[in-house]
């Protein structure tokens, strides 16, 4: 497995662009060129934003997206991993957690922390084995929660003889 950004693989950004619609944005009257308009603007670039996907080969595994903001009652907060998508018959193998590291990764290196995500209340165990901490509940129309992750500092310290 692959993790690439997707600015460097362009022949899968309508996969991607599909799959965050079909999962996110479709249920909410969305059209797919929403997404893909949406898409187009992360991909251009920004202090943080970016799009990744996973594939095998030529086969597309997942993906996620950071953005500036993700959920709209909490405007404030930022940035986000959204629209974090692995397929159906892929789920189990690591590629959600795999994708979250790199994204974490990348946001940490470009001095954001903390990092912020939203997902529905059946995926809180998920997201806590993984080392997001719960920071509220309940939030919004669709009732989400909100998790945060921070940059870890290691100190070190220089003993003299």
């Amino acid at each position: 497995m692959k993790i690439l950004d997707l600015n460097d693989t362009p022949d899968l950004k309508p996969i991607v662009a599909d799959r965050i619609w079909q999962a996110f944005w479709r249920p909410y009257g969305a059209a797919l060129s929403d997404v893909e308009t949406a898409l187009a603007d992360v991909l251009a670039g920004g202090p943080f934003r970016f799009s990744l996907v996973a594939t095998d080969g030529e086969q597309f595994l997942g993906t996620a997206t950071a953005i500036e903001s993700d959920l709209a009652a909490r405007p404030l907060l930022s940035p986000w991993i959204a629209a974090l998508w692995v397929e159906p018959e892929m789920r189990g193998q690591g590629i959600a957690e795999a994708l979250l590291k790199v994204a974490t990764a990348r946001l940490f290196e470009q001095g954001m922390s903390p990092v912020y995500l939203c997902a529905k209340p059946h995926m809180q165990g998920f997201y806590q084995r993984l080392g997001w901490s719960l920071m509220e509940q309940d939030v919004g129309p669709d009732r989400l929660d909100v998790f945060t992750r921070h940059a870890v500092q290691r100190l070190h310290s220089v003993i003299n003889p």
